[in-house]
């Protein structure tokens, strides 16, 4: 069994249900190497709501994208199994419930090797995605890339968990090694907050050390740290410029374009991901798609990268 999209040519590109680039919904665990899924989650947010309909708005945007990466010359669905499974099954206004409704659900995919590729939701999503992670892999690695390094240590009147305290979070749990972690693109910091995100562990290239580096560099630290060591890929839109993104809660202007985070993703190519997480698409704040658009294009990238792991390890 293999599960692809059905091609071009049998399906136009504006019909059919709103799947992942016209995945065939299945919820199964059989045969295939990775699993679109929604994690359709809001409470985390200390700003603007509504990225729980992130995960429908991606979908939708990416009904006509190409199976052909020109970048990495590959067809995503050649040698690569893949579903959209769906949303999992969330307990809303309620995130401690949530973690662990949606931990138990995802230790089976880590387990058997499938790899999820999972639209939020607000960013404090990604703390059960690594709970799950580590417990089939241990401590993973963790490449970030944000406009904010979401490490603090109570976001609001002491709160534990929302979307800016998870990666704290998870080095207190052990279940990220921050020894061989990178976050990319932060631009909204104070100093303090800048030199404990340091002393956590973390390796920080904040959006003015980007722009004295250069790409190139930035590609070639990331590939350091991460090594081939298991790594979580967590992306949030907002580390696109708001020109890019306008539809995310907390956007920062001085971001990134889109070419740039394509060239980012690409440069990574090699590197053992097990799983990755998309962030922070806010349809309200997106009356014309671009967020939603500019996010389903990252997300064929994951796709790209696990398509050049598969294609160079046959």
């Amino acid at each position: 069994m293999h599960y692809k999209p059905a091609t071009d040519y049998e399906e136009a590109g504006f019909t059919g249900i709103r799947t992942f680039m016209h995945l065939p919904h299945v919820k199964t665990r059989e045969h295939i190497d990775y699993a679109i899924m929604g994690h359709a989650f809001d409470t985390g947010v200390t700003n603007a709501p509504g990225a729980r309909f992130g995960p429908e708005a991606i979908r939708s945007r990416s009904m006509r994208i190409s199976s052909y990466d020109a970048a990495f010359d590959i067809e995503l669905f050649e040698d690569l199994s893949g579903v959209d499974y769906g949303d999992l099954s969330i307990t809303p206004g309620f995130i401690e419930e949530n973690y662990e409704r949606v931990e138990e659900q995802l230790v089976p995919f880590f387990s058997n090797n499938i790899v999820p590729i999972i639209f939020g939701g607000d960013h404090s999503v990604s703390l059960p995605h690594l709970r799950a992670a580590a417990k089939a892999y241990g401590p993973v690695s963790l490449l970030h890339f944000d406009a904010h390094s979401d490490t603090w240590d109570s976001s609001f009147q002491g709160k534990k968990y929302t979307h800016a305290t998870m990666f704290r979070r998870a080095v207190e749990e052990g279940i990220v090694n921050t020894k061989t972690s990178i976050q990319i693109g932060m631009r909204q910091y104070s100093k303090q907050h800048l030199i404990d995100n340091r002393e956590l562990g973390y390796e920080v290239i904040t959006a003015l050390d980007f722009r004295e580096m250069g790409i190139k560099e930035v590609i070639k630290r990331a590939n350091q740290r991460i090594g081939h060591t298991p790594t979580f890929l967590t992306f949030d839109i907002d580390f696109l410029d708001p020109t890019y993104a306008p539809g995310t809660g907390t956007p920062e202007v001085g971001g990134f374009t889109n070419t740039e985070a394509f060239e980012l993703l690409r440069g990574v190519a090699g590197g053992n991901f097990i799983g990755f997480d998309l962030v922070e698409v806010l349809p309200d704040r997106d009356p014309a798609g671009t967020t939603a658009l500019n996010a389903a294009h990252v997300a064929a990238k994951f796709l790209a990268l696990l398509a050049y792991n598969k294609k160079h390890k046959s």
